[in-house]
Parts: C-alpha cells; structure tokens; sequence
C-alpha cells in the first residue's frame, strides 16, 4: 500500500510524458554583430498579453524563460500570472516546442503555484494548491483548438488564477551547444462566455510491471463514472518507448464503445473520438495499454524518467457550463473479468515504420552527431498529418478569368484578405530600371514623386471587379504585400527603404525605417522586400533585402526582437542568403520559409529562434527563384528567368511541403511568364502569380482535384473519392485514363527541345521580339491543351455521334405527329401527348422512373467525404464536406443547447 501511494504521489507531483530521447544538437547561425540582445529575451516573446483591437480576444505567451539544463530528466516550471482577474476561458493552444529538446510539455492551472522564481526544478511541487491540467504537448504534436463554445474557464470566482508551465528536459545532450531554451505554448483567451466548458479526464496506470522479454503485456485501468454528463471530443495516448497501442472505451450495459485507439509511438496529439458519444452516471471508462518487454533484461515499472513506463490516456471533454467540472482521474487497476470482454482490436499493435522509430528514437542512445549531418533533412519522416500521397492534379490557369486584362502598373505583391478577395501591389506608372539606384542604393527619382495612382487594389477573386483602392500618393517603388488577420495591409517599398502597416482604409499605423535612407542596423532597412504576420502572436518579419542578407523579426507594436542571415559565402550553407525575396509562414510547424532568390532555393527557419531547419533546392528552380507561399501542407513557388546560358523553363512549382518534392508544375496560356514576382496560394488550391514585366495577374486552379487522393492520417488511411469519381462510376461510360501525368513529361520534353533548338540569348528580349515569341508559342500552348484533354474529346464525340440519330428520329416524329394534328384534329393531338411521356417526359424528368439530369447532378456536387475528421489541428488536411461554411479546425460532437431557465 505505502509503494501504492508513493508511487501516486510522484505521478501526480511531475506528471511526465513521453521519453523520445533522441536528440540531435541545435544549430545555431552567426547573428549579426549589432543584436546584443541575450538570447534568453530573443525567444522569450511577449509577456503581455496581445489584443485583437475588434474583439476581446487575446493571447498570452507562455515560455520558459531562457533556460539550460544541466542534467537528464530535468523537470522545469514556470508561473504565469493570469494577466486580468474576470474570468476568461482558453479557446485555443498553440505550441512552440520541439522533440529535439523537449521530453514533453504541461500546462496546468492552479491558484497559488509552488514557488514565486522565475522558473524552478518541479520536483518541489507544480501548485501548491489543487491543480488540473488543461494542455499537454509531445513528440512534435500540433497545435489543438477547441470546439465552437467550448473553453477552459480561468479567473474570475472558480477559475485558476495562474498557468504553470511544466516542461520535461530529458537528455540533457541537447544542450551541448549552451543555447537557452524557451519551450512554451501560445494560449487564445476570451472574454466571451462560453456555454461548455472543457476539462481533462486522466486516466493512469501506477502499479503495471513489464517482464523483460515478454512479447505482450497488458496494463488495464477502469473506473465507474458518477458526474454529470460529459461528452467526450478529443483523447490523447501516452507511454514511452515499449507502448505500442493504447485503447480507451465507453462501457455501458455491457456494450464496449471505442472512444479512441492510437499508437503513442506517433506524435501525441489530442486526436477526435471515433464517434461522438456522451458518458453519463453509471458508465465504466475503461483503458488498455499494450507493452512488450523484448529488448529489456529487467523489469519496467510506472515512474518519471526515462527507462520508466507509462500508460496514460487524456479525454478532453465538455460539460455544462452550470455543472462542469475541469479535471478528473481515474487511477484504478481495471477488474481481469470485465477485461476479458474487450474487443480484440485493443490487443492488435499499430505498426509504425522502422525510420520513423530510428529517426524519432528512444532510451538513451546519442547517435553520432556527423552521422546525423549527413542526413538530409528532406529525409525525415512526414509527420501524419502532413503525408498526403498520391496527388494527381495539375494546376492550370483559369482561361475565362478576366483579372488578366486588368490595368496595372508592375506587379510587385500578392496577398488575400480574410474573404479571399485578391489584393494586389503594384507600382502604377513607375518603372525600376537601371536608373532607379546609385551605387550606394540611394532612390535618384525622388523629384517625379510618389506614385500619383492607387497601389492597392482588392480584387474579386471571380468577376475581377475592384473592390476596394488605396495606397495613392504613399509610395515610390512598392515590393512587398501581405495581410494580417485583422485586414491590415503591410508593405514595402524599396525606394523608401521602409516597411509600413496600413489599417484597412489605408490609414497609416506603423512606419518602420528612414524615408530613403538605406543602412543595416535596427532602424534601417536596405530594399526591404516582404513581409510576415505571425496570427497568432502578432510578431511581423521583413526580409531585406536586395542590399542586406537578413530576416528581422519585430514585436507587433514594431519593437526589435531578433535578427539572422549572412552574405552568401562560395559554399551557400544554411542561413546564408543572396536577396531574401519572399516569406511565407507555415504557423502550425513554427516555421518561416524564404526564397532565397539569387542562390535558387527555398530556406526554412523556426520562426521562434531563427534556428535553420532544411532548405529545398530543385535543378528545376535554376539559378532564381522569385516567391514562396505556403497553403494546407503545399509550398508554391515561381522561378525566374536567367540571362546566363541555359536555364529551366519560368514556371510555378507545386511541393509537399514535409518532403519538399514536387508535385506539380504550371505556366499560364494566356500571355506567357516574364518576370513572376510574387504568388499567392489559398487553402482551396487556388493561386494567383503576378508578374513584374508583364502587368499581369493569372489565376490557376487545380484540374484534377486528387482523383485518389489517399491521405495517410495517423496510422489510418482514408480514401477521398471525388464527384468526378462517383459520376463514373454511376454513368459507367469513362475508361479509366493515366494520361494526365503522360501529358506533362510530353509537354516538358517538348520544352526542352524548344530550349536546344533556340538557345536563350544573354540580353533580356526586346518587346517586339517578346511578342513575336509569344505568338509563335500559341499555337504550340493549344496544341498541348488539346492533347491534354483528347480522351475526353473523344468520348464526347462518340457520345454525340449515337445521340445525333436519336435526337433526328425524335424530331422526325414529333413533326409527323403534328402534321396530323393539323391535318385530323384534336383527338390525335391529346393521344400524342400522353404517348410523348415515355421518352420525352423522361427526358423531361417528368415520366414515372424517368432521368432528371439536373437532379442526378445536383445529388453529386455536394457530396460527402466522410473519414477521419482530424481535431484542430493545423496543417493537418482537414477534411470537411465541400458546402460547409464551418470554419472550424476539426468536426465535434454537436454542442446541445444550454438549458432554459424556468425562473
């Protein structure tokens, strides 16, 4: 008994997570001599909380403060003072954490917490009153948001009036370089009373014992609920490295009621229930862990560091509001009789591939650390959510989109407001030539002023109406463009050397850097070129430039934070930069990648550190690539034109963005690319490039939507059939065709012997011999649409050839029927009419049995794809029906209204 609640208490005191003891040492790139700042600040973030100014929203930065542990399995906590005393309630979770230095990560809530450091060794204690726990993170897990009016309640009379940040430090190798560290969370608080409110149901082993060597060895834990009902949306598995399946059920009248079923091998995130359900008073929660002891030569028990054991499984859930109760446990060793019930699936392991266990890894085995240098990162596993195989679709241009004809100036930047309408930057009647700079980068045209015409246009994403103008008399040579989540515009001018945030009618807000004045330090830029808003934290970061080689990071009032990047060397490693053209942010894998222009390749940072985490580089690119954008797991790219010899096509790329292979390519029909400057790419696969030479802005969109597109979702493979699938196999008339992907290499050899044939001189095009190009490669551009879509010209006019007689001997008919109508009277004519009802009327839709057309299409266009509805979790390919308006992260069980007061 006395080892029982021993071993309870030291569960409950640290709480531990996952042991993925495999680390590789961070990196960390020369920063720039002028940032003084320690380190410690540089990735602390905000510790004020950060206001939405229409809503009364906010988010509070939760992080460790700069920290360097000294030894392995180092627990560390750190207190946040809620920020008002009203109550709120947490409606989103967003971590900043990696494996490679973080065991695990809990943020709990208490009222006073154990000690009043800065931070301190968690072993003392995390609160010093009740605590409960409201987020745990590990092993690369993405971020978790909760349902429409479901919250964690805090402040106010019954809510924690502080969060702890426990953070599990288990191989102290991670720190051989002496970085500090500020793992943390990101927390979204509201002000809004929210009817549900959500709690954690821990359910834990504390006596299982693994023999070593045994090859299955059963840890079960069962308890008889006796609150108010709650409703189960998300669980979350954990054990460390002998769990292979965890398996948590609903019993009720005998009936087992899988709640969720997932490998804690894999990243341990809260994932949905399997179906919705509700628990209520007299249910049994029941749990297995499944282990096996082979490789071990001595028992594993239930404890806190890494050759330890655990079998623990999170319902996150929802109550009543009037009767919610925010933390449960459920530590009871479960009855052997009711276990013998359980389905047999609990017993069955989820395999997870040998090279995600190695690269993931376990125990205390430090892999060489050139070894791990020598593996490239585009090598590593695809996190779950992000493998999506099998994309067959190409990208083609909207060949009816009339935004082509618009009036613009060069087109410098992209980007979409919060109700995708395309809003464009361009420079008007302004030109960047050779005349523009001297050779310290100073604007020499400043006497033509600004440009006197409206620089900002938002577009209607279908009709190319203008919605909205503004920008006039502001700017002398726009660049960049991008949009913050409360409609705010953020730009650059490279004349000005200036980065500016203008509110939605283009006031403007923030001004950073000297009206024409280039320079290096903090408050200058040198032909800064893009923009990036975090949405979560407000942080913004400016790539500069053409005559700087870094990425500054800012606070979102304009406070300097940080800063990396250097000139590019003879090697071009890791952070070195030759113009850092575009970013684009990537928020749900804390990640900011860069088109690094000059040297041909995409650059990916963490977007907390700076800290390099791969870089994408493709023959394909050849030595430019302009723009980057990043949508739904894709990274989209354009490249740009070389006047150095031979050089690939100028064309956008479509890339997975785990792997950083290419999907897909995509040039446009109408007109052709000559310089694409900027792209921007939405979450429903639609992208706009425009281009700086042509003033133009094409609109492509994906021809195939992923005929089979099999989406590889934690362990679980869902099939997506699209409508185009289930209209053949209803009309059962369309063969089965591989010629979309046949057609491609076609039109790339043809390209390619176009580039032998006719060599790319050194000197850019004249405009007339630009014309005479374009005109010469039209013909060649139709013939390839025609072989692209010929099987399905054939079939129609085979389909049409059979039709032909049918629709003559109708005709020949009807009119034979009315000349005798004409000729013998009405008897013949009301004869006529009800015999015309079996072909016409079907046709017609009107026969008994007959074929109503726009009936059996409009039972396909909204069709379901019903499968594995991912929890809100970003990045993770969220599959909803196609007419929902829902904008939430994942699908829940329906929340019931709340009660009607009699009073």
């Amino acid at each position: 008994m006395a080892t029982f609640f021993g071993s309870l208490i030291l569960l409950v005191l640290v709480l531990q997570d996952s042991c993925y003891c495999f680390r590789s040492p961070l990196s960390v790139f020369k920063r720039y001599q002028e940032s003084s700042r320690p380190v410690s600040n540089d990735c602390l973030g905000s510790t004020r909380p950060v206001k939405s100014p229409d809503s009364s929203d906010y988010t509070l930065d939760i992080r460790m403060p700069g920290v360097t542990p000294t030894e392995s399995d180092t627990y560390l906590c750190k207190a946040y003072r809620l920020p008002v005393d009203d109550e709120a309630f947490v409606v989103d979770f967003r971590p900043h954490a990696n494996m490679d230095t973080a065991h695990h990560m809990l943020l709990f809530g208490c009222n006073v917490p154990s000690s009043t450091d800065d931070y301190w060794d968690c072993g003392t204690g995390v609160c010093a009153d009740k605590s409960s726990i409201m987020y745990a993170w590990a092993r690369n897990a993405p971020p978790t948001k909760l349902p429409k009016g479901v919250g964690f309640r805090v402040g106010g009379e019954s809510g924690s009036k502080y969060f702890v940040l426990q953070v599990h430090y288990g191989d102290v190798h991670a720190f051989t370089d002496k970085h500090k560290d500020c793992t943390g969370v990101t927390v979204k608080l509201t002000s809004e009373k929210q009817p549900m409110i959500a709690g954690i149901y821990l359910m834990m082993s504390v006596d299982t014992v693994i023999p070593p060597g045994e090859k299955a060895v059963n840890s079960d834990i069962a308890c008889t609920y006796n609150r108010p009902t709650m409703h189960p949306f998300a669980y979350r598995v954990h054990t460390h490295h002998l769990g292979q399946v965890v398996s948590g059920y609903r019993i009720r009248h005998g009936k087992w009621t899988l709640i969720g079923r997932q490998s804690p091998q894999l990243p341990q995130a809260f994932y949905p229930v399997e179906h919705p359900l509700d628990v209520s008073p007299g249910d049994i929660l029941a749990t297995r862990c499944l282990f096996t002891g082979e490789g071990r030569t001595t028992k594993t028990y239930i404890g806190g560091t890494s050759n330890d054991e655990m079998c623990n499984l999170y319902i996150m859930y929802y109550m009543d509001a009037a009767r919610a109760s925010s933390y449960m446990t459920c530590v009871q060793t479960g009855d052997p009789d009711l276990f013998q019930h359980i389905p047999e699936i609990a017993n069955i392991p989820i395999p997870v591939s040998p090279d995600m266990m190695m690269m993931m890894g376990h125990g205390h085995h430090h892999p060489d650390p050139k070894e791990l240098e020598k593996k490239s990162v585009l090598q590593q596993p695809k996190r779950e959510e992000e493998q999506v195989l099998d994309q067959d679709f190409h990208m083609e241009e909207v060949i009816n989109w009339p935004g082509v004809n618009l009036k613009l100036g060069q087109v410098s930047g992209l980007a979409l407001d919060a109700n995708n309408n395309l809003v464009i930057f361009h420079r008007g009647d302004h030109i960047w030539d050779a005349n523009s700079f001297d050779n310290t980068f100073v604007y020499q045209q400043r006497g033509i002023g600004p440009i006197e015409e409206n620089t900002i246009l938002v577009v209607n994403p279908n009709s190319s109406a203008i919605l909205k103008s503004i920008g006039k008399n502001l700017f002398f040579l726009p660049h960049g463009l991008s949009m913050d989540k409360d409609g705010n515009y953020w730009v650059t001018d490279v004349a000005l050397h200036q980065v500016f945030k203008l509110g939605p009618q283009g006031n403007e807000l923030l001004t950073l850097g000297k009206a024409f004045q280039p320079g290096s330090d903090r408050k200058h830029f040198c032909q800064p070129t893009d923009v990036a808003v975090d949405p979560i934290t407000g942080n913004f970061y400016v790539s500069d430039g053409y005559c700087n080689s870094r990425i500054v990071q800012f606070s979102p009032n304009g406070m300097f934070i940080m800063q990396w990047g250097e000139e590019t060397s003879a090697n071009m490693g890791p952070g070195q930069l030759q113009i850092p053209h575009s970013l684009t942010l990537a928020p749900e894998h804390s990640q900011i990648c860069v088109a690094d222009r000059e040297n041909g390749r995409i650059q990916c940072f963490h977007s907390e550190t700076g800290r390099f985490i791969k870089e994408i580089k493709h023959k394909e690119f050849g030595r430019e690539l302009f723009a980057v954008s990043y949508a739904d797991g894709l990274l989209y790219a354009v490249n740009g034109k070389s006047y150095f010899g031979d050089s690939p096509p100028v064309q956008g790329f479509v890339m997975n963005f785990s792997s950083g292979e290419i999907i897909d390519t995509f040039t446009p029909v109408r007109k052709s690319f000559n310089m694409p400057h900027d792209l921007v790419a939405s979450e429903d696969g639609t992208v706009y490039v425009g281009d700086a030479h042509a003033d133009t802005v094409w609109k492509f969109t994906p021809s195939e939507r992923a005929e089979h597109r099999s989406v590889k979702k934690a362990g679980i493979a869902v099939e997506e059939i699209t409508e185009t699938e289930i209209i053949e196999t209803r009309v059962k008339s369309r063969p089965k065709i591989n010629n979309l992907v046949h057609t491609k290499e076609q039109r790339t050899q043809q390209q390619q012997q176009q580039q032998q044939q006719h060599p790319q001189q050194e000197q850019p095009h004249t405009q007339q011999e630009q014309q005479t190009h374009t005109q010469q490669e039209q013909p060649q551009q139709k013939q390839n649409i025609v072989e692209h879509s010929g099987p399905g010209v054939s079939q129609v006019l085979i389909i049409t050839l059979l039709i032909i007689p049918v629709v003559v001997l109708i005709a020949i008919a009807i009119f034979i029927r009315w000349r005798k109508v004409r000729m013998y009277g009405g008897e013949i004519e009301h004869k006529s009419e009800s015999t015309s009802g079996g072909i016409l009327g079907k046709l017609r839709g009107k026969g008994t049995g007959g074929l109503n057309l726009g009936t059996f299409f409009a039972s396909h266009k909204g069709y379901s794809r019903k499968g594995f509805d991912r929890l809100s979790t970003e990045g993770s390919d969220q599959e909803k029906d196609e007419d929902s308006d829902s904008e939430e992260e994942y699908s829940a069980p329906p929340i019931p209204p709340p009660p009607v007061s009699s009073s």
